[in-house]
């Protein structure tokens, strides 16, 4: 069976034909729009958390541990990376390339929860881990009051 579709005017028909092209061309717009991983500036990022802190994991194979800057201005945390083209000699001929390395940057807020002073990062096998451990909760010791 074919399916044909017909280009109505705007607000001709029912509202369930209405309905029915919102549902019909709603997955096709998330297929196409959302889910692209080429996306420049995108990177996939895990994040964990563990009752001692959070854990970030960047996915980026390739890089070197001097390709990152990470920041922190007050309570926003910016990941970015740059890596550099290498220089072909004049010999080295490209047949093809289909991988090619990616600037990219990504920023988290912070809450208050996180110690900011301890956060420690690391770069092993195309993953960057971030540990962002939580603040120590000092809790008051509980006071007896005196009836006067």
């Amino acid at each position: 069976m074919t399916h044909v579709k017909f280009n109505r005017k705007p607000f001709e028909g029912s509202f369930n034909a209405i309905v029915d092209d919102l549902f019909t061309e709603l997955p096709a717009f998330f297929k196409n729009e959302f889910n692209q991983t080429e996306r420049k500036g995108w990177v996939p990022v895990n994040v964990k958390e563990s009752g001692n802190g959070y854990q970030l994991e960047v996915i980026a194979p390739g890089m070197e541990k001097t390709d990152f800057v990470i920041n922190l201005d007050q309570n926003l945390l910016t990941i970015s990376a740059e890596k550099k083209d290498e220089v072909k000699g004049e010999n080295d001929k490209q047949i093809r390339q289909e991988y090619s390395y990616r600037s990219f940057k990504r920023s988290f807020t912070l809450d208050d929860k996180i110690d900011a002073t301890k956060i420690e990062a690391s770069y092993i096998n195309g993953v960057l881990t971030l540990n962002l451990p939580k603040k120590e909760i000092v809790k008051q010791a509980a006071t007896e009051i005196i009836i006067k």
